[in-house]
């Protein structure tokens, strides 16, 4: 079974605004997951998901340096601990993300594959949701 999920998107937008946009409170509220969320190593933070199949998220940020963000990511009702990691790289005027997922095997048996395959059609929606964000606030400023 696959244990990391790997996302990549290039952003026409400079380092430091996508880096606010995955690491503000307030921001990450508006195009992810209501959060109560700090960018700030050791501090333990809750994404309050909403809708039909969505959970509670806890875990606690691990690395916050620009532009290095690293959380530990576990699913309320479960015991399960895994990682996600944001990088953030300048390429040629532009900002190229990396998004990582691990751990995942950790769930035992069937659940692992299950939460494999929601996790990956879940960032590949958060990177959407991303890419609607940073365009509406080019346009919006």
């Amino acid at each position: 079974m696959k244990d990391v999920i790997l996302k990549e998107q290039i952003f026409n937008h400079s380092i430091d605004k996508v880096w606010k946009a995955i690491s503000n409170e307030a921001e990450i509220s508006s195009w992810f997951i209501k959060a109560d969320f700090k960018a700030e190593k050791g501090y333990r933070y809750t994404f309050f998901s909403e809708g039909e199949n969505c959970t509670q998220i806890t875990g606690e940020v691990k690395e916050a340096n620009p532009y290095t963000l690293i959380y530990t990511w576990v699913v309320q009702n479960t015991d399960t601990i895994t990682t996600v990691k944001w990088s953030l790289e300048e390429v040629g005027g532009k900002t190229k993300l990396y998004l990582e997922h691990s751990g995942i095997s950790g769930y035992e048996g069937d659940t692992a594959v299950n939460m494999f395959n929601s996790f990956d059609g879940g960032w590949d929606n958060c990177v959407t949701e991303l890419t609607k964000f940073l365009n509406a606030e080019v346009h919006a400023g």
